[in-house]
């Protein structure tokens, strides 16, 4: 994939010159001013910008701000027919890489360019090593001693350093993002990026883009070209969550790129090769849904080359303590609070609660309770209201298991599923702060689908 190039020049001939000399070593992008050029570097993954320090009625200084104040910036030259050495070091010494004069001489930019890439290249291997030395041990995020995750943990390491494509299945909460990323970082790829798209949360035709990319003029609003997540994990890992969710005209092409490694934007005919590692993540049974036919099942088979399931706390009980330990450390840190201890009252409660939301809301009940502590010791009191009601670990029992048809017939005429509805709904989004997209991983269902409940019981 080639590195990509934003040329900011007001002047038309310069500006469609340099983009027509260096578009076969660059991903050109092109702008004449500084709201364009600042449109393109927040949507688009831009490695090198060539920018004039002239811009019409704009600064290419200010410019050159804003740009480097972005949380990835990119390398910045900048081309001046005022060429001093004045103007030279209050570029550089505001961030600027390098500077070239004008008349532009196409040969000494292309190598200042290929040069300017080369730094930030070697600058980038270098903070993700000293990264990588801290993170060595990523297993110890899969926190727990019960055999149901020491299984995932030997699992993870026999998979992670392979290129095989994985599926994570699992109810919302129960840590399958915490796996796709130890299988990032324990892969033979650890330095590259891993990128992750949401697949629940854009419509068909924005995920489409979100991943393929797309053309300039490929349809209404594409205004420019946009480098999709496959291309932007290239060398790395993309992770594919809630994948049980797409559309099956997506899923075609998902498994044209998952079997050939290449890809077309939207709007081209032109493959591009990719090569990426593949986690996926559902908190649906992909198998069910093969059989109900909306999910293909040529996909299924590609996705699901190693499985990976994760089990919900409620059967992991023997590594609540140990979770709540530890995130009592990462709060207490967080918020500059000293580490205090559970006592034995509120520990009891924890292990006694039925966990619906798995380990994310034991993790949101940690945190609820050292920010509402002011003693020495984290009190049952502190805790959520919610942990006090009990609660019968049978409601999370099969649908179709003796038990739970047994409890279906003993319920009482007057029971209203409207009202139980209602009451889940709002309970969730009580745990979820009033957040939507948390309250919905908590039910387990998709925000679209927390949407349209919403709508429909009037809340």
């Amino acid at each position: 994939m080639l590195p990509t190039l934003l040329i900011v020049e007001d002047e038309r001939a310069t500006r469609e010159g340099l983009r027509s000399a260096l578009e076969e070593e660059f991903d050109v992008y092109s702008a004449a001013g500084t709201s364009e050029a600042l449109a393109i570097l927040k949507s688009e993954p831009i490695k090198l910008l060539l920018t004039d320090l002239r811009l019409g009625g704009d600064s290419g200084m200010d410019l050159l701000d804003a740009a480097l104040a972005l949380p990835e910036p990119p390398v910045a030259i900048m081309m001046t027919a005022y060429g001093s050495v004045d103007t030279a070091v209050e570029a550089m010494r505001r961030g600027a890489w390098h500077f070239v004069t004008k008349p532009l001489n196409l040969d000494e930019v292309e190598m200042q360019l290929k040069r300017a890439l080369r730094s930030r290249t070697l600058e980038t291997e270098n903070v993700q090593l000293a990264a990588q030395v801290k993170k060595i041990h990523k297993l110890d995020r899969l926190i727990g001693k019960s055999p149901a995750i020491q299984r995932v943990s030997e699992l993870v390491q026999q998979v992670a350093p392979t290129r095989a494509t994985v599926l994570i299945e699992g109810e919302s909460g129960t840590g399958k993002e915490v796996v796709a990323h130890t299988l990032h970082h324990l892969s033979g790829r650890p330095a590259a990026k891993m990128v992750i798209v949401h697949c629940a949360a854009l419509s068909p035709q924005l995920l489409e883009s979100e991943l393929f990319g797309h053309e300039k003029g490929a349809f209404t609003g594409a205004s420019q070209r946009r480098i999709g997540r496959f291309e932007q994990a290239d060398g790395g890992t993309l992770f594919l969550d809630e994948i049980g969710e797409i559309d099956p005209a997506t899923q075609v092409k998902l498994l044209r790129v998952l079997s050939e490694r290449t890809l077309e934007r939207v709007g081209s005919n032109s493959p591009i090769k990719v090569d990426v590692r593949v986690i996926a993540a559902t908190n649906k049974n992909l198998k069910d849904l093969v059989g109900k036919g909306t999910f293909r099942d040529d996909l299924y088979f590609r996705l699901n080359v190693v499985k990976v399931e994760m089990p919900p706390l409620r059967v992991r009980r023997e590594d609540i303590v140990l979770l709540a330990n530890s995130f009592l450390q990462e709060f207490a840190k967080e918020n500059d609070r000293p580490v205090k201890p559970l006592s034995d009252a509120a520990m009891e409660l924890l292990l006694s609660y039925s966990w619906p939301g798995n380990v994310r809301e034991l993790r949101t009940v940690i945190e609820h309770g050292v920010v509402m502590c002011n003693d020495s010791v984290i009190e049952a009191r502190h805790l959520p209201q919610f942990l006090h009601i009990p609660t019968d670990h049978t409601e999370y029992l099969p649908m179709n298991s003796p038990s739970s048809t047994k409890m279906a017939l003993d319920a009482p005429a007057e029971f209203n599923l409207h009202a139980l509805e209602t009451n889940t709904i709002r309970a969730a989004l009580s745990l979820a702060g009033g957040n939507r997209t948390h309250a919905a991983d908590l039910l387990g269902v998709s925000r679209r689908t927390l949407q349209r409940k919403l709508k429909e019981l009037g809340l």
